[in-house]
C-alpha cells in the first residue's frame, strides 16, 4: 500500500507528463519518375500546438542531409531547390498532420526522408520518423556495338547498354530475320547485356535487336552484323593509304618547282638594259687587243735589219 501511496504522492507533485509521439502510416514509398510522392507524418501531443516546428530533411548515399521543409508560427519555408515541388501540411497544429507532398519526382529525389516534430514542452518521446522513397525510371534507349573481326570462324562479342533506368534493366538479344521475324540468337547471351557469338559463320550474320527492361517499361536498339563491317574498315584503311600517297607527290612537286623558280629567277629591265650597253663595249675592247697585237710584231720585225 506504502509504494502505491508515494507514487501517487510523486505524480501529484510533478503533473501527468505526456509524451510526443511521431508515426508514419507508410514507411516506404514507390513512385515513377516525373509523378507526385505523398509522404505522411503524424503526431500526437497533449500539449497546445502554439510552439510546433515541423521539419523534413532528405538524405541519399549521394548527397548530404539537406532540408525541404520547415514549419514555425504558422510560417511554412521551403528549401530553394524544391519550391514548386513542396505542397506543405494543411494547417498542422489542428489537424495533427505533419504530411507534405513533392511533385515531378527525379531519380536524384530517391533516398530517405524525415518528418521532426517538436511541441514545447513536449519534447520527449518519439519525435521523428523515416520515409523511404524510391523512384522508377524507364530504361533509356540503349547503345549497341560490336568487337572483334566479323569473319565467318571468328569470335564477335555484341554489347547493350542503357545509361540510365532504375531499377537497373535486364538486357536480352534478338536476331531479325530478313521479313523481321523474331529469331533466337545462338550464341551465349547474359543479362547484362553481353552476346557472344564463337565460331560465326554466314547463318549467324544479320540484324541483332537488344531489349533493356525493367519494371516501368522498356527501349531498344539494334545493330547489323554482317561480313561488310569488317569490309568497310579495310576499304577506309585503303583510302586512307591512297590519300597519304597524294599528299606526298604533293609535297614532293611543290619543292621542286620552288627550286625549279630559282634556278631560273627573271632579269629586270634594268639589269637587262645595263647587259646590252656592256656588250659592244666588251666587243671593242676584245677588237682593240686583237689589233694591237700585229703591230708590235711588225715593229719587231722592222728592228731586226738594224741589228
Amino acid at each position: 500500500m506504502y509504494p502505491t501511496l508515494r507514487l501517487l504522492v510523486l505524480i501529484s507533485i510533478t503533473g501527468c507528463v505526456e509524451l510526443i509521439s511521431v508515426k508514419t502510416p507508410q514507411k516506404h514509398v514507390t513512385v515513377t519518375m516525373g509523378e507526385s510522392a505523398l509522404l505522411q507524418c503524424t503526431f500526437v501531443s497533449a500539449e497546445e500546438t502554439t510552439a510546433l516546428t515541423i521539419q523534413w530533411d532528405f538524405v541519399s548515399p549521394s548527397t548530404m542531409m539537406q532540408q525541404v521543409y520547415y514549419y514555425q508560427a504558422g510560417q511554412d519555408v521551403i528549401t530553394d531547390s524544391y519550391k514548386g515541388r513542396v505542397q506543405p501540411p494543411y494547417s498542422p497544429g489542428t489537424t495533427r498532420n505533419a504530411s507534405i507532398s513533392i511533385s515531378n519526382m527525379q531519380a536524384s529525389d530517391a533516398g530517405v526522408y524525415t518528418c521532426q516534430v517538436h511541441n514545447f514542452p513536449d519534447v520527449d518521446g518519439e519525435s521523428e520518423a523515416n520515409v523511404i522513397v524510391k523512384v522508377l525510371e524507364k530504361p533509356s534507349a540503349p547503345y549497341c556495338s560490336v568487337h572483334g573481326d566479323v569473319e565467318s570462324g571468328h569470335l564477335v562479342t555484341l554489347t547493350c547498354h542503357s545509361e540510365c533506368g532504375s531499377p537497373t534493366p535486364k538486357y536480352t538479344w534478338i536476331r531479325l530475320d530478313q521479313t523481321k521475324t523474331r529469331r533466337p540468337v545462338l550464341g551465349r547471351a547474359t543479362e547484362t547485356g553481353v552476346l557472344e557469338i564463337r565460331n560465326i559463320s554466314e547463318f549467324e550474320f544479320g540484324e541483332y535487336q537488344c531489349t533493356a527492361t525493367n519494371a516501368v517499361g522498356f527501349s531498344t536498339c539494334t545493330i547489323e552484323l554482317s561480313p561488310e563491317v569488317g569490309d568497310g574498315v579495310i576499304a577506309g584503311a585503303v583510302i586512307g593509304a591512297l590519300l597519304g600517297c597524294v599528299l606526298i607527290l604533293l609535297v614532293v612537286w611543290f619543292i621542286a618547282h620552288t627550286l625549279k623558280k630559282r634556278r631560273y629567277k627573271p632579269v629586270n629591265p634594268s639589269e637587262a638594259n645595263e647587259m646590252t650597253r656592256s656588250a659592244p663595249q666588251a666587243q671593242q675592247a676584245s677588237d682593240s687587243v686583237t689589233v694591237a697585237t700585229p703591230a708590235s710584231n711588225l715593229h719587231a720585225e722592222g728592228d731586226e735589219p738594224q741589228a
